[in-house]
């Protein structure tokens, strides 16, 4: 596994510590892993964009819709 070094401002060390001493992680490395990879999953680009959805959802419901004159059948009941 890769080491890094790194200079942290001392509000992020104190938060670390707090952390670690509250249980939320076993120690400091632990801690440290962890939340980088959560920082890191935050800025995953891999999912679809938001406009492609939009796109889909559009046409989905376009292909959907039924014309009620090109029914077979009439609908004789009538409803309000």
């Amino acid at each position: 596994m890769p080491k890094v070094e790194m200079s942290l401002p001392d509000r992020i060390d104190n938060q670390i510590d707090r952390l670690v001493e509250q249980g939320e992680f076993l120690n400091r490395e632990q801690a440290v892993e962890e939340l980088l990879t959560m920082g890191v999953s935050a800025y995953d680009t891999e999912e679809e964009a938001p406009e492609e959805a939009g796109e889909d959802l559009f046409t989905q419901a376009v292909d959907d819709q039924q014309d009620p004159a090109m029914q077979d059948q009439p609908d004789d009941d009538y409803s309000f």
